[in-house]
């Protein structure tokens, strides 16, 4: 037994030394948990705990994610022109992300724009800052949006609900989203700021239903005012500047 153990921490020995000597004369560095590098080109970079969960993506257009619930990923073909960074949440949900585009056709038609969204847990996006552009006009906003509980409308019903509103014809699908909201099922957007199309700018402040009850407005050529609207949009006071 004496002699096995001899041999045994003789040939260890010999390996040990081979190993030393092979990075002694190669030059060779001990793998390590730590690695720098000046540059670093790659397609998609998961960033995960110890245990595997992704908490942060980031991705080319070609490797660009679909969505994340509970660490089950769904596909989303909507995203495939796009790159960016996803964020997911301890649990796997995804909770915000950064995604932008920018190209130009042969014929001048350009199709550009970012959005920086944080998302509502297991829920879509309650707070959004969004460019977009093409060749004619440009626009850039904040959006607050109210967004309903995941427990009385999750990222699976939304996608029920459109897949059902596509079997309907157009008023009846104006009528199946309108019940939808009366139900407080969808996420309502409550307030917008930013640039408008035709280069002025705009604060519109809306009830829970989404219908906007003041809108702020500055045109390009400097006329200021503020609109108060009923429920149905209609105008029922203006305040405007007084030249």
């Amino acid at each position: 037994m004496t002699s096995k153990i001899g041999s045994f921490i003789a040939g260890g020995t010999t390996v040990i030394t081979a190993i030393v000597v092979v990075v002694a004369l190669t030059g060779a560095k001990i793998p390590s948990k730590y690695v720098e590098f000046d540059e670093i080109s790659v397609g998609r970079i998961n960033v995960v705990e110890p245990d595997g969960t992704k908490r942060m993506i980031i991705s080319s257009k070609a490797r660009f994610p679909g969505d994340f619930e509970m660490n089950k990923e769904t596909l989303r073909p909507d995203r495939a022109s796009f790159a960016g960074i996803l964020f997911l949440d301890e649990n796997g949900n995804e909770n915000g992300g950064l995604i932008q585009k920018g190209s130009e056709s042969k014929d001048g038609k350009i199709n550009a724009g970012l959005s920086f969204t944080f998302d509502r847990y297991r829920q879509d996006q309650t707070l959004q800052l969004e460019h977009k552009s093409d060749e004619n006009n440009s626009i850039s906003g904040i959006s607050i949006n109210d967004v309903p509980n995941y427990k009385v409308t999750s990222m699976t019903d939304i996608r029920r609900f459109k897949s059902e509103s596509d079997k309907l014809t157009r008023d009846e699908s104006n009528a199946y989203w309108e019940r939808l909201s009366t139900e407080g099922r969808l996420a309502e957007n409550r307030i917008y700021m930013g640039t408008t199309a035709d280069k002025g700018s705009a604060l519109s402040l809306k009830d829970a239903k989404g219908r906007t009850r003041m809108l702020l407005l500055v045109t390009a050529q400097g006329k200021s005012e503020i609109r108060m609207m009923d429920e149905d949009g209609n105008i029922v006071k203006t305040i405007s500047a007084i030249n």
